[in-house]
């Protein structure tokens, strides 16, 4: 094995991918599983996941080494159940990617619903962080395995983005519980990482940044303005960061957010 494949492999690695059946998620899910790893996709959306799944398993040349639980985040009866199925999959779990999340609503604060400002932060916060981060740890430590957690934070949760606040707000708690759950679990020998993503053509942001015709809308505008590298992120460049996070390559790395954001949070004038 070459010095490469021994710090970055995945091999004997299985890593559960929470928000699978998304355009992100699956893309991490896909490097994850190139660079040797088994995949279990979770989301509540069977038939997305199903997809998501047929089309891992064709790039990585072995659709054996995908599987797909249906499991609500929301739900703390159905995680300790996804994660139950999940272990019996692939005989054991050892990386958690927490990347479920969402936004809904947009505009000034004055106009913010309460009900979808709680929806956005249990959504993202919740079900993207906690809940996932409390079963699957207690997994690791009653088991004697060192695992390795993977937040999706974001770019809102350096710098709020405008007119998303409880997104902005529960990003900026993903990035809080990174370090928090990085200090908790050293003594059981987890990592806890997260990543930020830039601004990334995905299934939620796709009308927001880009017009019908592929050109940039206004808000895409103000967001290339913004990002030094003058361009949108593609899916695939998440991958190479998270699986550095996931590997043997980081073994000293804990409690950092790492961003992927074409130099966005850089910009100056």
């Amino acid at each position: 094995m070459s010095y490469i494949e021994q710090k970055f492999n995945l091999d004997g690695k299985t890593a559960i991918i929470t928000g699978g059946g998304g355009t992100l998620c699956g893309a991490i899910a896909q490097g994850f599983a190139c660079a040797g790893a088994n995949v279990v996709l979770w989301d509540i959306r069977p038939e997305a996941m199903e997809a998501k799944a047929e089309e891992i398993g064709k790039k990585c040349g072995d659709p054996s080494k995908i599987a797909c639980v249906e499991v609500n985040l929301l739900d703390e009866e159905s995680i300790q159940k996804g994660l139950v199925e999940s272990a019996k999959k692939f005989g054991s779990v050892d990386i958690l990617l927490n990347g479920a999340g969402g936004n809904r609503g947009k505009g000034p604060l004055i106009d913010v619903k309460a009900d979808d400002f709680e929806f956005v932060l249990k959504l993202n916060l919740l079900a993207g962080c906690v809940l996932p981060t409390k079963y699957i740890a207690k997994y690791w430590i009653d088991n004697k395995i060192k695992g390795n957690i993977i937040n999706v934070a974001s770019m809102a949760g350096f710098n709020p983005l405008s007119g998303v606040w409880a997104y902005s707000a529960a990003k900026a708690g993903v990035m809080n519980q990174t370090m928090g759950y990085a200090k908790e679990f050293a003594q059981y020998g987890i990592r806890v990482n997260a990543i930020a993503p830039g601004f990334f053509i995905a299934d939620q942001n796709r009308k927001l940044l880009l017009n019908d015709d592929g050109t940039p809308t206004q808000r895409g505008k103000d967001v290339l303005e913004r990002t030094p590298m003058d361009k949108f992120g593609t899916p695939d460049e998440l991958a190479g960061a998270t699986i550095f996070l996931a590997s043997e390559a980081s073994g000293f790395i804990s409690g950092i957010t790492m961003p992927i954001d074409g130099g966005y949070l850089c910009n100056n004038i």
